[in-house]
């Protein structure tokens, strides 16, 4: 019978740099992060009508993105060989908050209050090495259980960089297939923006912005018909400020709450139903679909859907994405998932506006950026 070990060291592709070459060992982590840890239960594949194990999951993930075969043993060896060398990180990163300590306890005291140390205390230590022995190699790698079960303050918690939210104020830009580039603003929560922008018939005609207008007023994304003015996600939590940024690092969710805000005009009386589909790969993940009803305010009908709450499956993503250790594991991840917003006139069907959001993680030091395309028929 053929260890495990030994087949993890034959190359099945003549790959020049072995069997976990960079682009396995992205698709590896990616596949790490969609797939969770599930003992010995079975995954069924709706479009397959397969059961798959996790490990013969990942290695699907792999020949999926690769086009190169590696087996469900060499996928379990792997994460056995990276739980130990985190099992090995973590326990010296014990024994040198320990040491540390040892040597700021002989120091005056004065000297050892000026130290910044981050501490564990010897019971915290002894319940994280337990914990650590108690569980298997799939949850040592997998970066939510680990920091769930050790609860170990010395070892930072990946930070989400600056992957990229909804935008409270839309562009309509001048021409076809141009961008444009705009500076995130301070808001609330969930703020009602007035919408400065070019006369609609039917409308009553807006006043010319002021030079100090912020530089997003004034342009927005909408049809003759229905016109998007506000469009915002946001992260909100007890006992703490309000946050309209996804961008945020986050120790404990626990009673957080992720909703999205938007408000549309038009000049016409309706009923409209929003539909917001979650696509991976190509492929329609969840759906939401929610009806509005029109309400008539300053000569204009309003549609505004206020704090409707994420899915649980968009939570689930945002969480394991937070956690991949790499901004180019992210936008891997993110280069196949799509949200695809789409208003209808729920009497005639008619749809009234479409828009599709893709996403990659913000390189700019001011944070979140976005740009919005027109597409028009040749």
């Amino acid at each position: 019978m053929e260890r495990m070990s030994d087949s993890a060291d034959k190359p099945i592709d003549n790959d020049a740099e072995g069997v976990w070459s960079p682009d396995i060992e992205q698709s590896f982590q990616e596949a790490l992060a969609i797939y969770p840890p599930c003992g010995r239960r079975k995954i069924i594949l709706s479009d397959e009508g397969k059961m798959y194990g996790r490990n013969e999951l990942i290695a699907r993930y792999i020949k999926l993105r690769t086009g190169k075969t590696r087996t469900r043993k060499q996928v379990s060896s792997h994460i056995q060989v990276l739980a130990r060398k985190k099992v090995r990180e973590i326990q010296a990163a014990i024994k040198v908050s320990s040491h540390i300590q040892v040597l700021a306890r002989r120091k005056s005291r004065d000297f050892h209050s000026k130290l910044k140390v981050t501490s564990m205390d010897q019971t915290a230590k002894d319940k994280a090495l337990q914990h650590m022995a108690a569980m298997s190699s799939a949850q040592i790698v997998s970066a939510t259980a680990i920091h769930n079960k050790l609860g170990l303050p010395g070892i930072p918690r990946p930070a989400f960089p600056g992957a990229p939210g909804f935008w409270p104020g839309m562009i309509q830009t001048g021409q076809p297939g141009s961008s444009q580039d705009v500076k995130p603003f301070v808001q609330q929560a969930y703020p009602i923006q007035p919408a400065v922008t070019a006369p609609i018939p039917g409308f009553e005609p807006a006043s010319a912005p002021a030079p100090s207008v912020p530089a997003w007023q004034g342009r927005s994304i909408g049809t003759t018909k229905l016109r998007l003015v506000e469009f915002s996600a946001f992260l909100e939590q007890q006992r703490d400020p309000d946050s309209a940024d996804l961008n945020c690092s986050i120790q404990d969710d626990a009673g957080a709450f992720y909703g999205v805000t938007s408000q549309y005009e038009s000049s016409e009386n309706m009923t409209v139903t929003c539909s917001t589909k979650v696509c991976s790969f190509g492929k329609q993940v969840v759906e939401k679909v929610e009806t509005e009803y029109a309400r008539f305010e300053n000569g204009r009908f309003v549609y505004r859907i206020n704090r409707s709450p994420m899915c649980e499956y968009m939570i689930n993503f945002i969480h394991k994405l937070k956690h991949l250790p790499e901004k180019y594991m992210m936008n891997s991840v993110l280069e196949n998932f799509t949200i695809l917003l789409v208003v209808t006139n729920r009497d005639t069907q008619e749809t009234l506006l479409c828009m599709a959001c893709v996403f990659e993680v913000s390189n700019s030091e001011h944070g979140a950026q976005h740009h919005i395309y027109r597409l028009v028929k040749d």
